[in-house]
């Protein structure tokens, strides 16, 4: 292993959930790459975002500050600096290709190069944005699978964002990324003597669940799990995610309508398209991962894989993200690099995803700004004694989807978890030590209130100790 600063391959999809990697105990994926990534690198188990959709929650990670100190809430909210201006400053070659969601989109965010790769579904072509692969298939005569054509669809609004890709495979976003990531190592072999920072953002499989059918099958045969879904438990939930239910039943966010009762069969078919999905990105890793072998970058580079949060899928009766159960801020997080890190390594303790900046600038030998509220997590990574957080967070502003929520805050130990919102009298309690689904809402429990008031005063506390710890972020804009 060189001694140099590694290269940093930074691997990033859109909305994959915790449960998706076989090796991680999850059986009926089918992810020999990202397997291979667990067996030889440091896999964490316990990694949460800080947001609960797209743009906070990857600024968030890209600045490495909380979502209510960066001010970025909710999607579409202006995120133009990170800390890869840093890696830049200090002699990275930065490049990204694919999915970063800053906005405005082509915004230079510190990289050298963008090849950028948005959401499948924009469908207002010529009042939008033209991405590069929008440009592609406009130059190969292609017309984009997208909102306004499976409208169309007499059973539109029964497939719950589920589609077969028709175009050919190499026109499909993720194989297209993918693809277009091993292009770029391919024409810029190792030998510049910069280091390497390669950000590569996977539109999937984040709705249209949309996979080659050739993908779809063996998971189609296969009995996934579902949550139940419970009167009771849908009956308990905070009144904002009842609207926000009623909300996602009229309108097709992202091509999925999700009806208030969804059969087992339609539930089972969008699991099988969303595993798909996730399948044909494995294998577009394990291409990135050969690439990288064959212009002589590997031996000396860092991979990190990870995503920006889950979909409900369903379960706890809610289409895609929005919530705060675990199946939304709870995300795979793997760091291999062989020789650097030990093998097969497992750390279970809580973490912010957003603790990636730190560990990241640690690597590249690169002071970590006194403000920022990440904290590295190269001591786990090298098998060291590593406590991980007490506590994880996550946040979101009311948006034109979580209409009925103004703030939406997060605060989750190993044993508890609480869902604040502002102004409101209601909220969500849940006991993960014998809860560990969060089916059974305890806010209104008379025996839990000890733990209730614990995780609100954690909460306060949190935020005062943000407050001081950012207190001169803007000292040079007084």
């Amino acid at each position: 292993m060189s001694t140099e600063r590694p290269n940093i391959i930074f691997i990033i999809t859109d909305q994959q959930r915790f449960d998706t990697i076989s090796s991680l105990g999850f059986d009926y994926m089918d992810t020999p790459n990202l397997d291979r990534l667990v067996k030889e690198g440091v896999s964490f188990t316990g990694c949460h975002v800080t947001a609960a959709s797209c743009a906070p929650a990857r600024a968030s990670l890209f600045k490495g500050y909380f979502p209510h100190t960066t001010g970025i809430l909710k999607n579409a909210d202006r995120w133009r600096r990170s800390w890869i201006e840093l890696l830049n400053e200090s002699g990275y070659h930065c490049t990204n290709v694919g999915k970063m969601h800053t906005w405005p989109f082509e915004t230079p965010l510190g990289f050298d190069e963008r090849y950028v790769v948005e959401n499948k579904d924009r469908y207002l072509e010529g009042r939008y944005y033209f991405d590069e692969w929008d440009k592609a298939l406009r130059f190969r005569g292609l017309v984009k699978q997208q909102r306004e054509m499976y409208r169309e669809l007499d059973d539109y609004a029964e497939r719950l964002g589920s589609f077969e890709w028709e175009l050919p495979e190499d026109a499909h976003p993720d194989n297209f990324v993918g693809d277009m990531a091993c292009w770029w190592l391919d024409a810029h072999p190792h030998t510049d003597p910069k280091p390497l920072f390669l950000q590569i953002g996977f539109p999937g499989p984040h709705p249209p669940y949309d996979p080659v059918m050739r993908y779809a099958e063996p998971y189609l045969a296969k009995d996934l799990p579902l949550y139940e879904v419970s009167q009771d438990e849908l009956d308990n939930q905070p009144p904002a995610f009842k609207e926000l239910r009623d909300h996602n039943s009229k309108i097709d966010h992202d091509s999925v309508i999700m009806p208030l009762t969804p059969t087992q069969e339609q539930r089972h078919r969008q699991r099988a398209y969303y595993c798909a999905n996730v399948t044909m990105i494995d294998e577009k890793v394990g291409e990135i991962v050969e690439s990288l072998d064959r212009n002589g970058y590997l031996d000396n580079s860092v991979i990190i894989f990870t995503s920006d949060h889950g979909d409900c899928l369903t379960d706890h009766g809610h289409s895609q993200k929005w919530t705060m159960y675990d199946l939304i801020t709870k995300i795979p997080l793997i760091v291999w690099s062989p020789g650097r890190f030990p093998a097969g390594h497992v750390v279970d303790s809580l973490c912010q995803q957003m603790d990636l900046g730190p560990t990241i600038l640690d690597l590249a030998g690169i002071e970590t700004p006194a403000t920022m509220e990440a904290v590295t997590m190269l001591p786990a990574l090298k098998g060291g004694d590593w406590s991980g957080r007490d506590y994880v967070y996550a946040e979101q502003a009311k948006d034109g989807i979580l209409t009925h929520a103004d703030f939406m805050t997060m605060v989750r130990s190993d044993k508890w978890k609480l869902v604040h919102f502002l102004d409101e009298p209601y909220g969500q309690l849940f006991d993960l030590e014998n809860d560990p689904q969060e089916l059974r809402n305890l806010w209104e429990d008379e025996a839990s209130e000890g733990a209730k008031s614990e995780m609100l005063a954690e909460l306060r506390e949190w935020r005062i100790r943000s407050q001081l710890k950012t207190a001169d972020l803007f000292q040079d804009h007084r």
